[in-house]
């Protein structure tokens, strides 16, 4: 399969409850991310985290799937052709 380049932005509403959980889920899909930065917006009670990704359609629906899966993630992505 055809790899492509990508952004994934994740927005956290309860970063204490899922924070566990999110980190594993990166760390298991670690290969195909290239970058990451998170931000916490302690103002709005939110985190923001956006990561530079690397891989398969699949693989990167993988990821995605699986953030958006926990309780209080929002994921949206953008992929190159």
């Amino acid at each position: 399969m055809e790899r492509r380049i990508g952004v994934i932005g994740i927005v956290v509403d309860n970063r204490k409850e899922v924070a566990d959980k999110l980190n594993k889920i990166l760390t298991e899909h670690g290969d195909i991310i290239v970058g990451r930065m998170g931000i916490p917006y302690k103002e709005r009670g939110l985190c923001v985290i956006s990561l530079i990704v690397d891989g398969t359609t699949d693989e990167i629906g993988a990821l995605t799937g699986k953030l958006g899966s926990l309780s209080g993630v929002k994921v949206k992505s953008a992929l190159t052709k």
